[in-house]
């Protein structure tokens, strides 16, 4: 095969196959699903993401996306509250990689579904359908490791997803994600497209175990001030979607096995922070960009952690204030004190130049 292999049909393998195909590459891509299926994701795309999405002819609000304007803080009965300072959408996975996967087959990926990677080793993917030798094998199986390439293994942490439907709270948080912190853990919940609401949670896993089981785990989210209509609302999913011990921090650096890590194989910015897809589609750009102008699996790792180590560093030193109870009390007080304080963490916590990771 003389094609790149692209591992992976999230956003990150999606929009590299987007970007290579224009570049006159017709990458092969290969999808573990063998159709559309929702993902624990927050959901969140940030003003990066939609820009990234623009630039690969995706509209996500031609999808059904629905606008988020501001953010919300909660820890009991305190509550931080501002503006966002940049246009956001939300708009579930299932729609927008089953939309990004067919935009890559229109621009001439070869698109193969149904198909798992076993391996990887000497510029050969080891797949259920046979060994595919490529000159470049791009990763970009999201929080899932192919084996033998495992990164660090993350803290005892259990993250969960539940849609669910309420239409009084779906108004009250139109336009709103609201980020609710709990002893034990935090939770996002925001509307995505079709009224539904979108919850997504990380728990300490001796918590969870503790608990006991999902909905003992849902009853003592409800016992929060700002989760408690929950109580009432609808599930949407027979039982929840859930991963555990996710590596929040973990930075990929150049390495000298040619492997292009994309997405979050490449860097884990803490979820409550809003920008994992933002940066799945901008290394997936980076990463084609590169390839076609003949550069190296380690330049381009290496360029990426230069741009990526700034924001996940900071997102992970603010998640360890948020996860202390005074740490986060005391933070909740200064932001709401400071005008645009919530407005001005966001932006931190972002890349700082929306077009930086995908240049011309």
């Amino acid at each position: 095969m003389t094609a790149p292999l692209i591992i992976g049909g999230g956003l990150a393998g999606a929009a590299a196959g987007i970007d290579l195909a224009r570049s006159g590459q017709a990458p092969l891509l290969l999808e573990r699903e063998t159709g559309p299926h929702d993902k624990i994701c927050g959901e969140f795309l940030s003003g990066e993401a939609v820009a990234a999405l623009a630039g690969l002819s995706v509209d996500a609000r031609r999808l059904g996306a629905v606008p988020i304007t501001r953010v919300e803080i909660n820890a009991g009965h305190r509550q931080a509250a501002a503006a966002l300072p940049f246009p956001a959408l939300s708009l579930s996975r299932r729609v927008l990689d089953e939309a990004m996967l067919e935009r890559a087959a229109a621009a001439g990926v070869a698109v193969q579904r149904g198909v798992s990677v076993r391996g990887l080793a000497d510029g050969v993917a080891q797949t259920t359908t046979g060994d595919i030798a490529a000159p470049a094998l791009l990763l970009a199986t999201g929080k899932h490791d192919v084996r033998g390439l495992p990164r660090p293994d993350g803290p005892d942490e259990i993250g969960f997803k539940m849609y669910f439907r309420d239409p009084a709270l779906s108004r009250r948080l139109a336009g709103t994600v609201a980020v609710t912190f709990f002893d034990g853990g935090y939770a996002g919940l925001q509307p995505v497209e079709g009224g539904r609401l979108n919850l997504c949670l990380l728990v300490n896993g001796a918590h969870y175990r503790e608990l006991g089981n999902w909905p003992a785990l849902l009853a003592r989210l409800t016992r929060e001030p700002a989760l408690a209509a929950l109580a009432d609302a609808e599930p949407l999913l027979p039982r929840p979607l859930a991963i555990s011990r996710v590596p929040y921090g973990h930075l990929a650096g150049p390495n000298d096995d040619g492997l292009w890590r994309l997405g979050d194989q490449a860097a884990v910015i803490p979820s409550f922070c809003g920008d994992g897809m933002a940066i799945a589609l901008e290394s997936g750009r980076l990463a084609a960009t590169m390839l076609a102008q003949g550069a190296t699996a380690a330049d381009y790792q290496r360029v990426l952690l230069t741009r990526t180590r700034r924001p996940v560093r900071l997102a992970m030193a603010a998640l360890a204030v948020a996860r202390h109870p005074l740490g986060r009390l005391a933070a909740m007080a200064g932001l709401s004190a400071i005008p645009g304080g919530l407005a001005l963490l966001a932006r931190l916590t972002r890349v700082a130049d929306p077009h930086a990771l995908a240049p011309a």
